[in-house]
């Protein structure tokens, strides 16, 4: 029988027992059971509200109807659910009978996912009506798929997800996974254009909901919580599920897009407690007039990227409410440096959280000088173990017990860590570093911009130069004259060789569906 991981909170970082058998689903969803928590709602989607014994049931029904489709022990299920109750109850299904589900971007290419199911090689496929026409094309020719389920009424040879559910058991023992074993697959949300699938083990959940969830954030079991991240992405899972659940709390879930009227009628109306979102829909729900959030609101984070200062002082201004701007990734699974409750400095990272450790490094892997500029390295208990099949890039980013996260980072005199940029992203201009980040930064401070992004662009001489890409806030015109102003007012800002040599303005920028700047995109050859 599955074990139960227990955590002594009375230490920073939290002692943390795993019993060498254990299944996340049985620790996640089972327990709560046993603690007599089967009565309280523990999702709460656009249409339904979901007790913790009704997830227990359709996680306990999701495994056998997996189990009769003769789903194996390590075999992949991919999922492209749309969030409602349906993703945490195949989510933790699989996980249940030891299968590794895999969830993906709901906002891919039909080319995407046909490269995601021969890289992952599920048999079973679960997809969310809506998507179902946008894959249907690609699968005829799939070489390893058997089934398709589909969360809706059964189409194109489909089965029907609520029939499979409804015929299977409501009763189902874990499977005796141990602690180490493959529990699922996350791919990373390609920023950088490349999707690599990250496998994490059974125990990785729990290192997260207690290092962070509770030692950090204090998420408490009375809690509404409501995340514009979604289920798919590493933020969005711990945010929505394992962080909620890991204390038996509730968990709003939202299956359209993320925008920003979206979600404000959720923070007014629903009146969850914590918040989690990323920089640009904070700058977003800044740029329009009206209440932002309901009373009940007491804490919020943002992830995916750096929080520029000027965004989370005008938010605590408006709200009273700090945003906990941190750092984490799909690899480490969730945040691993953060700014605290009772301690933000906006315009950094803040501070290790408890049970990870950090270091700067310059590219030989050789700690550099207090206050210096190099990458960003982690290492803590929820990194993915590997790549699923790209030993090159496995090797590239984990060595030992350390994970090279890619980011460029400086340590004030304080302790706290500084975003300078992506590794890839940095620029060398007239031989001195710039970042991105702090240019972007200066630019969206200006009332006229409400998001910008700085790629590197050769200049007649074949010399590096920063060229910024600008979206305009509301009701701000473009000009010749106002591109000059944003050139002034970051020269006024930062050293004036810093400064975009080209600035042009856009409706938008290309992003991931978690709110990344794609800057390959924006880089001209």
């Amino acid at each position: 029988m599955s074990g139960y991981a227990t955590a002594d909170r009375s230490t920073s970082p939290p002692m943390i027992a795993i019993p060498r058998v254990y299944n996340a689903a049985a620790d996640f969803v089972d327990r709560h059971l046993a603690e007599g928590r089967g009565a309280k709602v523990a999702f709460i989607d656009d249409t339904t509200e979901l007790t913790y014994a009704g997830l227990a049931e359709q996680v306990n029904r999701a495994g056998n109807a997996l189990r009769g489709l003769d789903v194996r022990m390590e075999e992949r299920v991919l999922l492209v659910l749309l969030d409602t109750v349906r993703f945490p109850a195949v989510f933790f299904g699989a996980i249940k009978i030891g299968a590794v589900p895999v969830p993906v971007n709901t906002l891919l290419t039909a080319s995407d996912y046909d490269a995601l199911l021969r890289d992952t090689r599920a048999r079973v496929l679960v997809v969310s009506a809506p998507l179902f026409d946008k894959i249907a094309a690609i699968l005829p020719g799939q070489p390893f798929l058997e089934h398709v389920i589909l969360d809706g009424p059964a189409a194109g040879g489909a089965l029907a997800l609520d029939a499979i559910l409804a015929a299977a058991s409501p009763a189902l023992e874990a499977a005796p996974t141990c602690a180490d074993d493959f529990a699922f697959w996350l791919y990373t949300s390609g920023s950088t254009g490349q999707l690599k699938g990250a496998v994490h083990r059974q125990s990785d959940l729990v290192y997260t909901a207690e290092y962070y969830g509770t030692s950090v954030l204090g998420i408490r079991e009375d809690d509404v919580v409501f995340s514009a991240a979604k289920l798919f992405f590493a933020y969005g899972l711990g945010n929505s599920i394992t962080f909620p659940l890991r204390v038996g709390a509730t968990a709003l879930l939202m299956g359209e897009r993320p925008t920003p009227a979206a979600v404000r009628r959720r923070l007014v109306e629903k009146r969850p407690t914590i918040f989690y979102g990323v920089p640009t829909l904070y700058a977003s729900l800044l740029a329009e007039p009206g209440e932002l959030a309901s009373s009940a609101l007491r804490v919020c984070t943002s992830a995916g990227e750096a929080l520029p200062k000027d965004v989370g002082d005008r938010f605590v201004a408006r709200t009273g409410v700090d945003i906990l701007d941190g750092i984490g990734s799909t690899e480490m699974l969730h945040i691993f440096l953060s700014n605290r409750p009772g301690d933000v400095r906006y315009g950094t990272t803040g501070k290790p959280v408890p049970g990870y450790e950090v270091a700067i490094r310059d590219e030989h892997g050789h700690a550099v000088a207090p206050g210096g500029v190099g990458d960003l390295w982690v290492s803590g208990p929820s990194a993915a173990a590997l790549y699923w099949n790209k030993r090159e890039q496995s090797h590239a980013t984990f060595h030992g017990r350390w994970t090279r996260t890619g980011d460029h980072y400086l340590c004030d005199a304080e302790g706290r860590y500084v975003y300078q940029g992506r590794s890839d992203d940095m620029l060398k201009v007239g031989g001195i570093y710039v970042s991105p980040f702090e240019v972007e930064t200066a630019l969206v401070a200006h009332p006229d911009v409400l998001e910008a992004a700085v790629v590197g662009h050769a200049d007649e001489n074949g010399l590096i130069k920063p060229r910024a890409i600008v979206v305009l806030a509301e009701g701000a015109l473009a000009s010749d004259a106002l591109i000059e102003a944003l050139k002034v007012h970051v020269k006024a800002t930062l050293a004036p060789y810093k400064y975009p040599r080209w600035i042009e303005i856009v409706a938008d920028l290309p992003k991931t569906a978690t709110g990344k700047i794609q800057r390959f995109k924006l880089r001209k050859p």
